[in-house]
């Protein structure tokens, strides 16, 4: 499926612009603003190359060389060794969206005009990305002080060396290349290091991650929802009164979400629920989940910065016909907001957890032990505790940080990083984990709601919740494996646009 074209004008691109070209091949379309601006920056490389003038990376070498000047007759041969002497990635290869989505970051940076890139090069990646040919890019091998080894991966693909994926095959990245009608890379001064020095990787990964997050909250409060009512929770939790007296972050948008979806159920009539007060992952779901609320917001508005953004070094600021070095790159403030989503995160899981293992306790619930409603000869839910409990501790574990700086490399130079790939490489992690908890709390209070004769008395926004799980997974009338059902509700929220 191809989405309307994303169009590079001088207003920024949103993380949903990215994840649209990504995942459902928006092409992409550049303006004559953002063209004037790349033309502009240019300018002023070609400036300083021609009057020699001491420039990082563009008349001296890269990193603890930097104090190596580099002749006139090697400007442009330098800047093609720069993929091959940066190309040290390894692993598994990046999933396809993960490579279209770096390409289009790296677009969207070189676009802000602060790179300097020439136009031919330019102009080509956005030929690549639009005809669907993607390098085969390794997914490890970056500290975060810029994505220097995936984005060299990506450049020597284009380059026509390696390997490279058009039409869903991979070959090699030449035949790729010519296949697509397109030619490969036309490397001048500045151009190698203009292309990789970026975080475009990192940034790529959490705009791909803000969509699957997004689904995956949204179900959440679904899957509370649910369980409100199959548990016979008090509602007061929910009052906005209540949630006014200290409205910490968030927690007046997600109690005002919950009574959206439970608009027309029997909880708000007078003695419906079973206790003046419950335990507290029912009764403080507004205040995780309005944290949770909170750090995903926080997150976008980091990542939005990135891709708005040249964090180029040097940068070229073409109004004041200026290269300065500087440390724009660093990736600190971006991974701290990340890390405390993965914390954010990982409360909630705890929350789900919890709330779900009560749902089939007799005396907590009020229901038959484990949902077994035909008898304690029958397994029921039981043996989804085990998945739930590993589940919320792996996340739990994945929500650790990781962001302090690592060992100093490049002779000492490189003495400050953010390990940014890894710090979205696992919230990846930690949301197909949460995926799945949301799928097990969905699924044990339908049919909680079952057993409690409250599945025609639903508000209309948990009925409907109600409905598409039941559209995917049968009532428990007889033991049987509970894994598939699992998966596939994780996969239909993956999957959804809600």
């Amino acid at each position: 499926m191809t989405s309307t074209p994303v169009r590079l004008t001088a207003a920024p691109l949103r993380t949903q612009d990215i994840a649209a070209i990504a995942r459902r091949h928006a092409l992409v379309e550049v303006s004559p603003e953002a063209d004037a601006l790349i033309r502009a920056s240019r300018a002023v490389i070609e400036r300083h190359a021609a009057e020699n003038r001491p420039v990082y990376g563009l008349t001296t070498a890269l990193g603890a060389a930097v104090d190596t000047p580099l002749s006139g007759e090697d400007l442009i041969a330098y800047q093609r060794r720069v993929s091959f002497g940066h190309a040290v990635g390894f692993g598994a290869a990046l999933p396809r969206e993960a490579v279209r989505a770096m390409m289009a970051v790296r677009i969207a940076g070189m676009a802000a005009g602060g790179t300097g890139i020439s136009s031919a090069v330019f102009e080509g990646l956005v030929a690549a990305l639009n005809a669907g040919l993607h390098p085969v890019v390794p997914s490890l091998g970056s500290l975060g002080a810029a994505d220097l080894a995936p984005l060299a991966h990506m450049t020597l693909g284009l380059l026509g060396h390696g390997q490279a994926e058009y039409g869903g095959e991979t070959m090699p990245a030449a035949e790729a290349l010519e296949r697509a009608g397109l030619k490969p890379l036309d490397i001048h001064a500045k151009d190698g290091h203009a292309i990789i020095v970026a975080n475009s990787l990192s940034v790529a990964q959490a705009c791909l991650a803000l969509e699957d997050i997004e689904r995956a909250f949204e179900w959440s409060l679904k899957a509370v929802a649910l369980n409100l009512e199959a548990f016979r929770a008090n509602v007061s939790s929910l009052d906005d009164s209540a949630m006014a007296a200290r409205p910490a972050f968030g927690q007046r948008a997600v109690a005002a979400r919950l009574r959206e979806l439970l608009s027309g159920s029997t909880l708000f009539k007078e003695g419906a629920a079973r206790r003046i007060q419950d335990p507290l992952s029912y009764r403080c779901v507004p205040q995780v989940w309005g944290a949770l609320r909170h750090a995903i917001d926080e997150a976008r508005a980091a990542t939005e910065i990135e891709l708005a953004s040249s964090g180029d070094n040097p940068v070229v600021l073409a109004g004041e016909d200026r290269i300065v070095s500087h440390g724009n790159f660093d990736m600190t403030a971006f991974v701290l907001s990340w890390e405390r989503l993965s914390q954010a995160l990982a409360h909630a899981a705890a929350g789900i957890a919890n709330r779900t293992i009560k749902l089939m306790s007799p005396a907590v619930a009020g229901l038959p032990r484990f949902l077994a409603a035909n008898g304690q000869n029958r397994m029921g839910f039981a043996i989804l505790q085990k998945p739930i409990s590993a589940m919320e501790a792996e996340i739990r574990f994945l929500a650790s940080p990781i962001s302090l700086t690592p060992i100093a490399v490049s002779d000492w130079v490189e003495d400050q990083s953010s390990m940014a790939p890894a710090v979205i490489a696992k919230i990846n992690q930690i949301v197909e984990r949460f995926r799945y908890l949301v799928a097990m709390e969905l699924i044990s209070a339908a049919y909680a709601a079952d057993i409690r004769g409250v599945a025609d008395t639903l508000g209309r926004g948990v009925d409907e919740a109600y409905r598409t799980v039941r559209e995917r997974v049968a009532p428990l009338e007889e033991d049987r494996e509970l894994g598939c059902d699992v998966a596939s509700i994780a996969a239909m929220i993956a999957q959804s646009c809600s």
